[in-house]
């Protein structure tokens, strides 16, 4: 059976002024079903967890170029592009947030082994085919 998702665990820094950070536990979710969406759930101290939905390839390009408009944008920090600011803005607030590169590339080179970037439409096409398929066999038979 080969698997529809893939998770990672990963610890981003909220900026709250200048001087201060605090460090946010982050779950990535990446499903086959929606090929196109990363799920990434924030643990914020004493709430219920906050789920924002980036395109994958927003968080690709983001990593080694400014990307992004409108709710969520991302850039590197630095020239060699080993941490991330993310900017996310809702009604409620902006919030920043610092992420480390790496762990981010990790998380997106397994979601590319699942489904790769640029072949997302493929695998449904052959997804619905497959199960048209069988649905004809179930029928025949």
């Amino acid at each position: 059976m080969q698997h529809s998702r893939v998770q990672g665990h990963l610890v981003m820094n909220l900026v709250v002024s200048h001087e201060l950070s605090v460090r946010v536990p982050v779950d990535a979710v990446y499903e086959a079903g929606d090929p196109y969406a990363v799920r990434l759930a924030f643990h914020l101290p004493g709430d219920a967890p906050v789920t924002w939905f980036f395109a994958r390839e927003l968080l690709l390009d983001g990593i080694t170029g400014p990307a992004g408009e409108g709710d969520v944008h991302i850039h590197p920090v630095d020239e060699a592009s080993t941490e991330v600011r993310i900017l996310l803005r809702s009604p409620a607030g902006d919030a920043v947030l610092r992420a480390p590169s790496a762990p981010l590339l990790a998380f997106l080179a397994g979601t590319a082994r699942l489904v790769p970037v640029g072949q997302e439409l493929i695998g449904r096409e052959l997804d619905a085919k497959l199960a048209a398929i069988l649905r004809g066999r179930e029928n025949a038979g």
